[in-house]
């Protein structure tokens, strides 16, 4: 076994651990979004809690946005962050390669 396979071995242990430990440490925990966690705990701490702002989309559609949309636009954004860093590593990946073939042509 070489040293990243070890490596690769430990991590995807980690990560493992990371994923399913908390469900059982966790027992009987009510798992709730964060964004109204802020308001409830501000309106606990200061009292009456009116927001600075509605958000755009809200306003534009006179009304609170549905579930599924949410949802929605929240995978389009976790899409594109993947594509980009996919696309940045891919580029490391070829840069190396493109290194390696220049290196291999100069001997």
């Amino acid at each position: 076994m070489t040293k990243n396979t070890k490596t690769v071995i430990i991590l995807l242990a980690v990560a493992l651990c990371i994923a399913v430990i908390p469900l059982f440490a966790q027992r009987g925990a009510e798992f709730g979004g964060s964004d109204d966690a802020g308001s409830v705990m501000v309106e606990e701490i200061h009292g009456e809690y009116t927001p600075w702002f509605t958000p755009v989309l809200e306003a534009a559609l006179g009304g609170e946005l549905p579930g599924e949309v949410e949802s929605l636009i929240f995978c389009v954004q976790t899409g594109i962050g993947v594509g980009i860093i996919a696309f940045i590593m891919g580029r490391f990946v070829e840069r190396r390669k493109w290194m390696k073939s220049d290196e291999t042509e100069k001997e």
